[in-house]
């Protein structure tokens, strides 16, 4: 290998390992090949009552027949919504969630940057990120380009700072022990819904959201209270017929 051939594939190499200028766990095997595992073990319940609340949601608005789901990674999400009757495609920037998802997902997958998305305005009824929104450097031109690719909404499932875990997964992190939340951004409702308005500008729309992820001795497994886990929140155009 000459000297230019070794220089490109260094540039690769790092292209693959990092976006957004830092290491992201979602470009290492060692993470992403047991990412199934966790959802099939410790968060199998937890998968449960995310999946109720964001169907909840979404079928709120009859309009939403087809939907994108941005930072799909494995699928794991991306083939539940034809459950409850939403045709779906998925996108991701990890060419290793991705290689697992083809295996797994019989729709279409695009390798593909969030905050350039491949697709024409309107293209889909909606449009999801779950569990992946936390980890965006820039959230206003994310949301700005799903708005463009979406024609009647946004959802977004996504871990709740307002949760006792949080201080839990902080000390993982400073032991070296919890690789998936060290780059996160963790959101409250409040914090996404004054990122949202930021970025949706004069558009007309309205939000709704309810919390889950609480302790499995609690009386009740969905609220309307910013504490919890894990919370899903709609944004329905209103400006569209």
């Amino acid at each position: 290998m000459s000297n230019i051939e070794k220089k490109e594939f260094s540039l690769v190499t790092k292209q693959l390992d990092q976006w957004q200028d830092r290491e992201e766990w979602f470009f290492n095997r060692e993470h992403t090949d047991v990412y199934e595992d966790y959802y099939e073990g410790p968060y199998k319940r937890a998968e449960v009552w995310q999946k109720k609340i964001l169907a909840k949601l979404i079928k709120k608005d009859p309009r939403v027949e087809t939907l994108l789901e941005y930072g799909c990674g494995t699928t794991r999400f991306t083939r539940w919504w034809e459950e409850i009757g939403i045709e779906a495609m998925g996108a991701d920037i990890s060419p290793f969630m991705l290689g697992q998802g083809v295996h797994l997902f019989d729709g279409d997958l695009v390798l593909a940057d969030s905050h350039h998305m491949p697709f024409k305005e309107n293209t889909f009824d909606a449009l999801a990120f779950i569990a992946t929104f936390a980890y965006y450097k820039d959230p206003i031109k994310v949301i700005r380009e799903a708005a463009r690719v979406s024609r009647y909404g946004l959802l977004f499932g996504i871990m709740n700072r307002n949760s006792p875990k949080l201080i839990r997964r902080r000390v993982q992190q400073v032991f070296g022990k919890n690789e998936y939340y060290r780059t996160a951004n963790f959101y409250t409702p409040n914090k996404l819904i004054e990122t949202l308005h930021e970025a949706l500008g004069d558009r007309l729309y309205k939000i709704e959201w309810t919390s889950t992820g609480l302790p499995k001795w609690f009386p009740v497994q969905q609220w309307g209270l910013p504490i919890g886990d894990f919370f899903a929140l709609h944004v329905k155009f209103t400006d569209v017929e």
